[in-house]
């Protein structure tokens, strides 16, 4: 009867034993296959990746790191790049810019870029570096230029009565200073940055665009353009939707027939996020960190 007993028990242990095993198989597979985006499967290798540049561009890291994921991916065939921003940071609009471009040039794979309401400055440095551009014929964009801003508090500190102090090693240390009026070597400082960030991104457009310098110069006024006029202008290459986009992106990749779409699952936050402080880099992935009051940006005001 003993030896019945422990067979029994061997038996529930091991059945326990491999349902648990089957429950996590099915669990890692849930998990994949969600990683892979809301429709498609894995193996399937007609897919356009669709990735949404959305808002003022602060922060490159996400969109870099999903671009990297796709790249590695066999089954991703073309990207599409949906941009609806008025630009951003400088360093953070060239970071995607160039991202772009090693994903290009590292996997062979098309991007197309459609924008939507808006494309401006940072928005539209980063569409360059695309394979193709399409704009809605109202779609904002252009404004090719730098702007740096920022409120001077120095009238109402004197009203209330107070100073401030500050104790530098250098005449420029504490250029840009809230407190007083810019003198000219500042104000011819900082115009320097700007003309030399300004540079850059006229050169990115005339290259990328196969434009001749003066050629953008011309048009980078801080100016916007609609999707009609920027086609006139040679700064986008088709007036089509977001759909036209995805069909070009499709056609360019040789896909027959309907491609299927891989978005990114949308990271949300749990329990175990908030429990570990670690939920303000999901709730405030945009914001930007930057401690200067000065921003040097690539953006349309």
């Amino acid at each position: 009867m003993s030896m019945k007993r422990s067979t029994l028990l061997l038996w529930i242990i091991g059945g326990g034993g491999f349902f648990v095993f089957l429950f996590f198989c099915l669990l890692a597979f849930a998990y994949y296959f969600s990683m892979e985006g809301s429709t498609g499967l894995a193996f399937s290798h007609n897919q356009v990746a669709v990735l949404d540049l959305e808002g003022t561009i602060v922060d490159s890291r996400d969109f870099v790191g999903q671009l990297k994921d796709y790249g590695n991916r066999p089954s991703v065939q073309a990207v599409v790049v949906r941009i609806n921003s008025p630009g951003g940071g400088v360093a953070a609009s060239q970071e995607v810019y160039e991202a772009i471009k090693k994903f290009r040039a590292d996997s062979n794979k098309k991007v197309i870029v459609s924008m939507a309401s808006v494309a401006a400055s940072g928005g539209y440095y980063v569409a360059c570096a695309a394979d193709r551009i399409f704009a809605n014929p109202g779609s904002i964009t252009g404004s090719i230029g730098v702007i740096a801003q920022w409120y001077n508090f120095g009238d109402l500190l004197r009203w209330a009565k107070m100073q401030d102090v500050v104790i530098k090693t250098g005449a420029f240390k504490d250029a840009g200073s809230s407190t007083r009026p810019l003198t000219d070597s500042e104000r011819e400082y900082f115009q320097s940055l700007i003309n030399s960030m300004y540079d850059q991104f006229v050169s990115a457009v005339a290259v990328s665009r196969n434009m001749e310098e003066d050629a953008v110069r011309s048009l980078a006024d801080g100016r916007v353009f609609t999707g009609q006029a920027a086609l006139e202008n040679g700064l986008v290459d088709e007036l089509g939707t977001y759909q036209d986009a995805v069909d070009a992106a499709a056609r360019m990749a040789g896909i027959p027939g309907e491609p299927r779409i891989l978005r990114p699952v949308r990271r949300s936050v749990s329990f175990l996020d908030l429990l570990l402080g670690d939920a303000q880099s999901v709730l405030s992935s945009n914001s930007d960190r930057s401690e200067s009051h000065i921003r040097f940006e690539y953006l349309w005001r």
